[in-house]
């Protein structure tokens, strides 16, 4: 039997035994549907299974009473019936009157007649309590099944919450990662010191400018004296004089160096 029929079942036995109160539960219970339940539809389910439970409980009680008076009655209409096939020798004998004979007998019928009432009082008891069994027993799995959902539903959220938390921990391990990436090569102190060192060459480049800018007069008038100098002693143009490089080698005066080249008359002589 599936659920839906099971529940269907259950939903017509409580409205037969629960009176107008068993409609209300009734409907609940054919609707029920752990997947979307909610912890109040849970309660209300289980309160259910509870007051079943309390009825099966009685209902067995009766059905046990009506099987025992069934089975005491169905023992005496037995005994008697055994006791009858011996009073007509007592009767015959007159060890027994016919008085106690008949209200003997006036028993065994009223036994025998009421019997098959007492075995229909404990059939119906039996049908009864079977069916709060059935109540109990679908009512108990549909807790099973809405306990089975809300554990699943729970696993599902903490699976979600945990690759939720995962993420977040790669999110700002990712974002320590990227920090530390930026300080290698966007160092601040780094950029300031390099800006400082490109504003002192470029300054240093401009002072070049401006001294190059002052020392070309300077060059230009030491072209123009040497020029002059060049102009007004021509042998000096022509190079170092032998005397003015002895006098460099020696570290002599150039007159020293030059008395002994003049003193012998060779010529004179000849």
């Amino acid at each position: 039997m599936s659920n839906t029929n099971g529940w269907a079942l259950t939903a017509r036995l409580i409205t037969k035994h629960f009176g107008a109160l068993g409609d209300r539960v009734s409907e609940a219970i054919a609707n029920f549907d752990p997947e979307t339940a909610t912890e109040a539809d849970r309660d209300r389910l289980a309160d259910t299974l509870r007051a079943t439970a309390q009825k099966l409980a009685a209902a067995r009680s009766s059905f046990e009473k009506e099987h025992a008076d069934v089975v005491k009655l169905q023992e005496l209409i037995a005994n008697d019936e055994k006791a009858a096939e011996t009073l007509g020798e007592r009767l015959a004998s007159g060890r027994i009157s016919e008085a106690t004979i008949n209200l003997f007998c006036d028993e065994l019928e009223s036994n025998k007649a009421r019997l098959p009432q007492e075995i229909q009082e404990q059939a119906d008891a039996e049908e009864y309590m079977n069916e709060l069994q059935k109540i109990v027993d679908a009512l108990s799995h549909q807790l099973a099944d809405f306990d089975a959902a809300a554990k699943k539903a729970l696993q599902a959220l903490a699976q979600a919450n945990a690759q939720r938390d995962l993420q977040q921990v790669r999110a700002e391990r990712q974002e320590q990662l990227n920090g530390l990436k930026g300080l290698q090569g966007n160092s601040s102190a780094l950029n300031a010191l390099t800006r400082r060192a490109q504003a002192v060459s470029n300054e240093a480049a401009g002072m070049k400018i401006v001294a190059d800018i002052g020392q070309r007069p300077i060059d230009q008038a030491a072209e123009l004296d040497a020029i002059r100098k060049s102009v007004s002693n021509p042998g000096a143009a022509g190079g170092e004089s032998a005397l003015d490089r002895l006098k460099r080698l020696s570290g002599k005066p150039a007159a020293s160096l030059a008395a002994p080249h003049a003193a012998p008359q060779l010529g004179s002589n000849a």
